[in-house]
């Protein structure tokens, strides 16, 4: 049986999310951090790679790494060997 898909309010989302001064801050911490690494030829636009901030959004200390390990990084859950509930 296939289950019912309930569309996303990206709107909602952003309003909730994005649009606070605290994820505003952050957020341009994120793109000084990507302008400068871009400044000094570790990345290009569209290279698929990613800035890994190890000690948090305030250090300069960055790791270039693909986009896809860098955002799965946080979750857990998602790793190999989780005992996370399978759907």
């Amino acid at each position: 049986m296939a289950r019912a898909v309930k569309k996303r309010d990206y709107k909602k989302e952003y309003e909730k999310f994005q649009s606070s001064k605290k994820d505003k801050k952050n957020r341009a911490k994120r793109n000084k951090s990507r302008r400068r690494a871009i400044k000094k030829g570790k990345v290009k636009k569209g290279d698929g790679k990613d800035l890994h901030h190890p000690y948090g959004l305030s250090s300069i200390i960055t790791i270039i790494m693909s986009a896809s390990s860098n955002r799965g990084k946080k979750e857990k859950s998602r790793r190999k060997g989780s005992k996370r509930k399978k759907r």
